[in-house]
């Protein structure tokens, strides 16, 4: 099978292409695209940073993503754009020639990734709507030139981006069959239905499912693994789905983070919250929801939030369906209740109701683009005065996202008031025995937990403590 996507309007063919070769290194390598850096390779500095674009309600939906980890066949049947594709003929673009003026630029490594997460905001790419600094949260400087790069985005203005042509150059590039292929014994899929995805993953229930390899990506990437058969979801068009209804959320199991953000907001702020500190905009742009459920994960910063809101999972296969409470999913570390041939089809997650109290925390070692050393989420039920129901859930502090069993227990028939609090997190202390690590201590992170269960309280009552307000140590 041949790879094609779309390279400023040129088809670029890669017959028989490794599956798990990276978009980086084509661009770098027969392509000579060498403006688009390699810095991390694990989708953390953004020094690669390119646009993928693909055929969205008859225009083309850009999105700024990290070439590194990024498989080839997951730009089958897409446009792409580099830094290159900015300056045609070597003219600078107004963002570059803003990025030059202004002295935005030092050592130049990561200028091309910045300059392509800035244009991707300008052209009204996935996650435009964001400030400027939000949009390169995903893009490191070792100069710590950010003062001049926010000025350059900030200056240069949004702009229509004509897409006419690589509209026209996406109609029926992809094909209307599955996409596959062989690589030196090793099988790839690209499905276009979540039948066929169902089918492919009957006959190949071993397979590695892959949606936006921001996890997967890594294991290529860093641990050198040779994966013998991999489907993507990229292309199920039914696994893109996002439903909102009064009852909740339906969130299919190909929706990106950044394209849930929104809807995610609209259930409670401190859901948009949360995913707005979900690494980078270029991991948001690639990453799944159902996909940081699937793999496991005890430090993955959506499924705590979603169990303590009651979150419900659907997994397929060529069989059927069967439907579980989210927290049921995890059974250890490493280990899921997922049969062989299944896959994650959907999560439904309840709207909070009007008598909810809603609170969700993230903990780590810096703002942006980080992984959570401890993740809270509380949602209490009060009614009268009462705490009628308690649904409490963490992150980082077992070896699966948990419910904290006695803190709820300690909750549920109290009066919300400052000594229900006070027990609950005497008895949260007594609920998990979480490791030390890198990212903080086991005491630390029992600490951290109670404090986050005060913070929810503190926030009600509308106290808020200020830096400035915190004497110096």
């Amino acid at each position: 099978m041949t790879v094609r996507f779309l390279l400023d309007g040129a088809v670029v063919e890669l017959a028989a292409p490794d599956p798990t070769g990276t978009l980086l290194e084509t661009l770098r390598g027969p392509l000579r695209r060498m403006g688009t850096k390699e810095g991390c390779a694990e989708g953390d500095c953004g020094a690669c940073t390119v646009l993928v674009g693909e055929a969205v309600d008859g225009k083309v939906q850009w999105r700024a993503v990290n070439a590194c980890i990024l498989f080839l066949p997951m730009v089958h049947g897409k446009a792409v754009m580099t830094v290159e594709s900015l300056a045609p003929g070597g003219r600078l673009g107004p963002l570059q020639a803003c990025m030059a003026a202004n002295g935005s630029s030092q050592c130049g490594f990561c200028t091309p990734g910045f300059v392509m997460s800035l244009h991707g905001r300008a052209i009204g790419a996935l996650g435009s709507e964001l400030p400027v600094a939000d949009a390169i949260a995903g893009n490191l400087c070792r100069c710590t030139g950010y003062g001049p790069i926010l000025e350059a985005g900030q200056a240069v203005p949004r702009v229509a981006q004509d897409d006419g042509a690589a509209l026209a150059g996406l109609d029926g590039l992809a094909g209307d069959a599955m996409a596959s292929g062989v690589f030196e014994g090793r099988q790839w899929f690209v499905p276009r239905s979540s039948d066929e995805l169902a089918d492919v993953l009957a006959a190949h229930p071993e397979a590695r499912i892959i949606a936006g390899a921001t996890d997967v990506g890594l294991w290529v990437t860093k641990g050198l693994r040779d994966l013998e058969q991999v489907v993507f979801l990229g292309d199920v068009a039914d696994l893109k789905a996002i439903e909102e209804t009064a009852e909740g959320l339906r969130i299919g199991a190909g929706v990106r983070y950044a394209e849930v953000h929104g809807a995610f907001e609209r259930l409670h702020p401190d859901l948009g919250e949360l995913v707005r500190r979900i690494g980078g905009l270029q991991v948001r742009s690639s990453a799944t929801v159902c996909g940081n459920i699937a793999n496991g994960s005890p430090i993955g910063d959506g499924p705590p939030a979603l169990i303590a809101l009651g979150a419900q999972l659907t997994l397929r296969s060529a069989s059927g369906r069967r439907t579980m409470p989210l927290e049921e999913y995890f059974q250890g570390y490493g280990k899921q209740d997922r049969r062989a041939g299944e896959f994650v089809e959907s999560v439904f997650v309840p709207r909070p109701g009007a008598n909810s109290v809603v609170h969700v925390s993230k903990l780590s070692r810096r703002f942006d683009s980080d992984i959570s050393a401890v993740l809270g989420a509380f949602a209490l039920t009060v009614e009268a005065g009462a705490i009628t129901a308690a649904r409490v859930a963490f992150g980082g502090m077992a070896a699966t996202p948990r419910r904290a069993a006695g803190c709820e227990a300690a909750l549920v028939g109290q009066p919300f008031a400052e000594s229900a609090i006070a027990a609950a997190a005497e008895a949260l202390k007594r609920d998990f025995s979480p490791l030390s690590d890198v990212r903080g201590s086991a005491a630390y992170r029992i600490e951290a937990a109670s404090a986050l269960l005060w913070r929810l309280w503190h926030r009600e009552q509308g106290v808020g403590v200020s830096v400035l307000d915190v004497e110096p140590c």
